[in-house]
């Protein structure tokens, strides 16, 4: 049997000038950490390996220690934004850079795999990954045709053209003689299995990072999530830092569904405008609902959920495939405490694109008189869509989420009604969003129910365009809400208060109220 177990020193010499790297990890979970710095301290000695593509389904934070010029020639990702370093070398010009929205990149990894030309998705029309509109290059030096629209039985789609992978780097927990991995440590499954077999497609390598050796035949075969026939090298990380579960802590059981933290056990939302928003989306719930969350406001609906006793009223799932649980936020982002299920991201968007989404709930960091959002680019900070694309594509109803200003909005309830103490800063309603991440035009096209909740008011977007259908006691249209859009709304015929239960302190206590929807037929 050959002995695969290596330093990751010399894994890192199996890395040539000119490779396409395939890096698995989600935001601070599962970055091969320990090789990648060995064959960035390479390249720091000896100039090599020089030239490479860098291919990150997802971005993550440690991955930043990858961008360094002549280093990295070219990077694929949907997400960039917690690697400050590359994004300035984006924005110079100095890296070519294409943007594939999630679902899309995961699938086209199986693709590969599959040694197939590409993939067809509706995922990215109208927005700013659509190859009318701009195909995803974020800067003047990506030169490549990357994608076109084609039609089929006359709908349109976009065809994503596969790539090259010369090396899939992945990381598991344990690893066997023969190169067998399973992954009962980690936050998430992701796509190891798929990565290492794009590479295998290509003629390339696969290098895995592991916590623990074992002998052979002492893993179960159903735990086995990438077999040893696809791993040429093992590196068992020598320094613990490189194999932490996350950024943030070196293991926690509850992630990994070893065991289960219990209700009374989990974290309680401080009132707040965060607090207010995410009460006013809870109760767009229905029993029994699938619901998809994203990042950044939309954290709170966990623990405002658990509050109100409906946490049990909706299945909350992610796009890195974790199911079930309790969501969580920052550099956590991806994983679930308590979670049902861990799928693999692929066949996770799978489950997406099938239409079992009765609901996802999304940041809002821009949107316009359209009804267009963007979460991806402002000015010089490049963030990427990540999987927003994929959600609002594949989910009967959108919530999109957020303050109405930015900054430094500072709100209060006296006596059960709003009141702006400090007005924020800038804009987030504007004539036009810097970049589409959503389309509005696209949304009404395909008649899906589109709101978008902040702490004053609630809109929805109509055949007619966006129309202010709520507002929180205590706000006046004229002084609150007019002057902080730079276009003026559609105001509802029938215009409402919001629930004024949302701005009290204690618990709502809506859970019969939800109880009593009827969940809508499909």
């Amino acid at each position: 049997m050959k002995n695969k177990i290596m330093s990751a020193e010399e894994a890192a010499k199996l890395v040539k000038s000119g490779d396409s790297i395939l890096l698995s990890g989600f935001v601070s979970m599962c970055h091969p950490l320990e090789v990648a710095k060995a064959i960035v301290d390479r390249f720091k000695k000896t100039g090599e390996p020089n030239g490479l593509t860098l291919v990150c389904p997802v971005g993550m934070n440690h991955s930043d220690i990858w961008s360094m010029e002549k280093f990295v020639k070219k990077y694929i990702t949907c997400f960039v934004g917690l690697m400050p370093t590359m994004v300035n070398m984006i924005h110079e010009n100095r890296v070519e850079t294409y943007i594939i929205p999630f679902g899309p990149i995961t699938h086209l990894v199986r693709a590969i795999a599959g040694r197939k030309p590409g993939i067809l998705s509706r995922v990215g029309l109208g927005t700013f990954c659509d190859p009318r509109f701009g195909a995803g290059l974020m800067n003047t030096c990506s030169p490549e045709k990357t994608r076109e629209i084609i039609n089929v039985n006359g709908d349109e789609y976009i065809f994503y053209h596969s790539f090259p992978v010369s090396v899939a780097l992945v990381r598991g927990t344990t690893a066997d003689e023969r190169g067998n991995i399973t992954v009962e440590k980690e936050a998430m499954v992701l796509d190891i299995l798929s990565q290492a077999t794009a590479a295998k497609a290509c003629g390339g390598i696969v290098i895995a990072q592991v916590e623990r050796i074992t002998k052979l035949g002492s893993l179960h075969p159903k735990d086995v999530r990438l077999p040893g026939i696809l791993v040429d090298a093992i590196v068992v990380a020598k320094d613990p830092a490189n194999h932490w579960q996350s950024g943030i802590e070196a293991y926690n059981p509850y992630l990994a569904g070893e065991t289960q933290l219990p209700a009374s056990a989990m974290p309680k939302m401080p009132f707040s405008e965060r607090k207010i928003i995410n009460r006013r989306v809870v109760m767009e719930w229905v029993p029994d609902g699938i619901i998809n969350q994203g990042i950044g406001m939309s954290e709170g609906l966990g623990p405002v959920a658990t509050e109100e006793g409906i946490a049990d009223q909706m299945t909350i799932e992610i796009e890195s495939g974790a199911v079930g649980g309790v969501m969580q936020g920052g550099l956590l982002f991806g994983a679930a405490l308590n979670p049902e299920a861990l799928l693999d991201m692929s066949l996770n968007f799978d489950v997406l694109n099938s239409g079992v989404l009765d609901l996802t709930v999304l940041g809002m960091a821009e949107t316009d008189q359209h009804g267009n959002v963007n979460v991806s680019k402002f000015g010089k900070r490049i963030v990427g869509p990540g999987g927003f694309m994929d959600m609002t594509t594949s989910s009967k109803k959108i919530i999109f989420c957020g303050t109405m200003t930015a900054g430094d909005l500072q709100v209060k309830v006296d006596n059960g009604k709003l009141e702006i103490v400090k007005e924020g800063s800038p804009k987030k309603f504007l004539k036009n969003v810097g970049q589409v991440t959503f389309s509005g035009d696209y949304a009404r096209k395909f008649g899906l129910t589109v709101l978008f909740v902040t702490e004053r008011a609630v809109f929805e977007l109509r055949k007619e365009g966006m129309t202010l259908v709520e507002i929180a006691p205590g706000i006046d249209i004229e002084k609150h809400i007019l002057p902080q859009m730079d276009f003026k709304p559609h105001i509802a015929k029938d215009l409402k208060t919001m629930d004024p239960r949302i701005f009290g302190e204690g618990p709502m206590g809506i859970r019969d109220e939800i109880l009593a929807k009827v969940k809508s037929a499909r």
